[in-house]
């Protein structure tokens, strides 16, 4: 950490602080997991309908990533993220009140989809505040996806199994005001030096991160989200954004139905859920390092060819020593792979619109989320397997490799002439 006449660089309060709100809101959307068999049991819902509910607020999501970069570009994070924890907090009390399905689709499926922002906001904001120390910053702040998996999810089984799931998602709820809500409050926009300027006082501003707020000389060389939608490189990263998510997903979501199928205990396949989700936080810490070192690139290529490995030792094996191993490769991978594209981001287009270009990116993502869990149940439906499934992960990583070697750092003069 940096310091500046005694005192710890500012942007280091916003990693922390953004660490702690992706535990909560990120944790709080994975223990839908362990709220799923109470919710569809209460409403008398099969799966598909009880899977929807989590699908639609994807959905939603995907859309509000965009909305959530552009607010985050124009009025800065404080007041978005204040907006989040409201809504989040209001998501899950109101949840627990419902008596329908379709009071459901509007108090989890609606409000809760304001999550789909806060990871463009981690990175947009997070990779402003640094130069130096960039990937390891945004691989700490947005570790708190892995933490979520890790910690909330059997914090809401206590909850449930001691005061029913209705009460449980009142106390998420109440705990999402009453950390979110206070943590916003120590965020800000952009500094006026970043932390590589040691040797002066660092003088932090609270702005709103519009286009002024950019120097003349960097205008002319940061790309605008229209400039982007018109370089190669934007829709390579869209291709990689929704291939990736496909393929975690489809892993995430049927990973115990498969481990289960070749006679894995359940709290065994649940063990090696805990260790993929805590090696996502190693790897977005580790390998976010790593890049600040070798590179964004070299970083996001390796990682993504050994989550191709990992993904053919699920495949070939029925070994639980062997699947600990998958979990931990393919979560500490999955992690450096996102850490290294998402400050890659940055570097290719700039700082002056990378919360809506990256909120635009997180459109695909979320389409990947939908699209990877299904793919996945339709091949076992139509094979009573998941291999077919598990072969088109390997394929998707090594094509994120491919995809990724051909991005390039973009410049304003190659644009076409209108």
């Amino acid at each position: 950490m940096t310091e500046s006449k005694g005192r710890i660089y500012y942007g280091w309060v916003i990693v922390a602080a953004f660490f702690i709100i992706g535990t909560i809101m990120y944790g709080s959307l994975a223990s839908f997991g362990v709220f799923f068999k109470f919710i569809a049991a209460e409403f008398n819902l099969n799966r598909a309908e009880t899977s929807l509910v989590f699908s639609l607020q994807n959905l939603i999501a995907s859309a509000l990533s965009f909305i959530g970069g552009w607010a985050v570009d124009k009025y800065g994070p404080k007041i978005v993220v204040l907006l989040i924890g409201l809504c989040t907090g209001l998501s899950l009390t109101l949840t627990s009140q419902t008596t329908a399905l379709w009071q459901l689709f509007i108090t989890y499926s609606l409000l809760f989809s304001v999550i789909g922002a806060v990871y463009t906001i981690i990175v947009s904001t997070v990779s402003r505040w640094f130069d130096t120390n960039r990937g390891v910053a945004v691989g700490i702040a947005g570790s708190g996806i892995g933490m979520g998996i890790v910690a909330m999810a059997p914090f809401a089984t206590y909850l449930i199994t001691n005061l029913g799931w209705r009460a449980a998602y009142i106390v998420l709820g109440v705990v999402a005001w009453f950390i979110i809500i206070p943590l916003s409050r120590l965020l800000k926009g952009a500094p006026i030096i970043t932390e590589n300027k040691s040797n002066k006082d660092t003088e932090i501003r609270d702005i709103k991160t519009s286009p002024d707020s950019v120097n003349s000389d960097k205008k002319s060389s940061e790309f605008s989200l229209h400039d982007a939608f018109k370089t190669r490189s934007f829709w390579l990263f869209g291709s990689i954004w929704l291939l990736n998510a496909f393929g975690y997903f489809l892993v995430l979501i049927h990973f115990i139905p498969h481990a289960t199928d070749i006679g894995i205990h359940p709290m065994e396949a649940a063990t090696v859920l805990s260790i993929l989700g805590a090696s996502f936080v190693a790897g977005r810490i580790i390998l976010g390092k790593v890049s600040d070192s070798i590179g964004r690139k070299k970083t996001a290529v390796g990682s993504a060819l050994l989550i191709g490995l990992s993904v053919i030792i699920l495949l070939s094996t029925n070994d639980l020593l062997l699947l600990y191993v998958f979990g931990f490769i393919f979560g500490f991978c999955i992690g450096g792979l996102d850490t290294a594209m998402a400050v890659l981001i940055g570097e290719t287009f700039g700082m002056r619109s990378i919360g809506v270009i990256t909120g635009a990116l997180q459109v695909n993502w979320g389409l990947g989320v939908v699209i990877g869990p299904l793919i996945g149940g339709i091949i076992f439906d139509i094979n009573g397997s998941y291999s077919v499934g598990f072969l088109s992960v390997i394929v998707v990583m090594f094509v994120i490799a491919l995809l990724v070697i051909l991005t390039r750092r973009e410049t304003k003069t190659e644009l076409p002439i209108q």
